[in-house]
C-alpha cells in the first residue's frame, strides 16, 4: 500500500517512523511539504520519496494522510480534489469536520477523522478515530494500523465525540505538562535542587500512571490507598478540595471541547 503524507511535521514524522519500525517499506511512503528543510528532514531520517506537489503524489497513492494545521485543510483539501479517485483520506486535523473534508475532498472520497495526541512523537500515544459512513472494514483497518504505528487507537460512533477526544486525550498532555510544572515548583520552593525537584515530579508522575494502569481499582480508590487519615497527603488534598481544583479541572476540559466544536463550525461554515 503507498501512503502519501501531506504536511510533514512532527506528528507526520511520528506516524512514518512508527509504520517503517513496523516493517513499512519506506518506498511506500511518500510526503509532501512547503518546506524543503521538512522534506531533507524525512528523506534522511526514514528514506521515503519526497515533492512539493501533493496533486502528483496523490494519484498514486492508495492512502492520503492529511497532517496540515486546521486552517490550512480547506485550501490543501480542494487543490487535492481534481486527483483524487475514491482513496481512503485520514485527517489527523483538530476540529475539522467529516462532511466538511468530504465536500472539499470530493464525493468519491473515503474519509476517517484521527484525533492523536503528542506522545505519539515517542510512540505512546492514543488515537480516537471516526470514520464516516462508507468506508469499508478493510478501510477502517488500514486507518488503525497507520495510526496504530505511534500508539493504540479507538472508534467512536459519533462524530460530535472527537470533540470530548479532542479536549481529553489530544489536549490531555498539556494537562499533565501542567501539573508537572507545578509539582516541580513546589518541590523547589521547599527547598530541593532543580534537577531534585524535576526527577521527583517526573517519577512520581510515571510511576502513578503505571500503577494505574497495572491496578484494576479506579483512581479514586488509588488515592484514598495512598491517603492515610491525619497525614500528609490527606491535608494536601484538603487543600486542592477547598479551592475546588477538581471541578475547576473539569470545567478546562469542558472548555476545551466547546472549542473543538467551534473550530469545526468555524473553519467548515464558508464552504461551498
Amino acid at each position: 500500500m503507498n501512503i502519501l503524507f501531506i504536511g510533514g511535521g512532527n506528528m507526520a514524522a511520528a506516524i512514518i517512523g512508527g509504520l517503517v519500525a513496523q516493517g513499512q517499506a519506506p518506498s511506500s511512503l511518500h510526503a509532501v511539504d512547503v518546506l524543503p528543510e521538512a522534506l531533507l528532514r524525512l528523506e534522511r531520517q526514514f528514506g521515503i520519496g519526497t515533492s512539493t506537489d501533493g496533486t502528483a503524489a496523490a494519484a498514486g497513492a492508495d492512502c492520503i494522510v492529511l497532517a496540515v494545521k486546521p486552517q490550512q485543510m480547506r485550501e490543501v483539501a480542494t487543490a487535492l480534489a481534481p486527483a483524487l479517485k475514491g482513496q481512503l483520506v485520514i485527517s489527523i486535523a483538530a476540529g475539522i469536520r467529516s462532511v466538511d473534508l468530504a465536500r472539499w475532498l470530493g464525493p468519491a472520497v473515503r474519509v476517517v477523522r484521527a484525533m492523536p495526541n503528542t506522545p505519539a512523537l515517542v510512540s505512546a500515544g492514543i488515537t480516537g478515530l471516526y470514520a464516516m459512513p462508507g468506508v469499508s472494514s478493510a478501510q477502517r483497518s488500514t486507518a488503525e494500523a497507520i495510526l496504530g504505528a505511534v500508539g493504540t487507537t479507538f472508534w467512536v460512533d459519533r462524530e460530535k465525540d472527537l470533540d470530548a477526544v479532542t479536549a481529553v486525550s489530544g489536549s490531555g498532555p498539556a494537562y499533565v505538562f501542567y501539573f508537572i510544572e507545578a509539582l516541580e515548583q513546589a518541590g523547589r520552593d521547599l527547598g530541593l535542587s532543580p534537577q531534585i525537584a524535576r526527577q521527583s515530579a517526573l517519577a512520581t508522575f510515571a510511576g502513578a500512571v503505571k500503577l494505574a494502569t497495572a491496578d484494576a481499582a479506579d483512581p479514586a480508590t488509588l488515592r484514598a490507598r495512598v491517603t492515610s487519615k491525619g497525614g500528609t497527603t490527606e491535608r494536601a488534598i484538603a487543600v486542592l478540595d477547598e479551592t475546588a481544583v477538581k471541578a475547576a479541572f473539569i470545567r478546562a476540559v469542558r472548555a476545551a471541547a466547546e472549542r473543538a466544536a467551534e473550530m469545526g463550525e468555524a473553519l467548515g461554515k464558508d464552504a461551498g
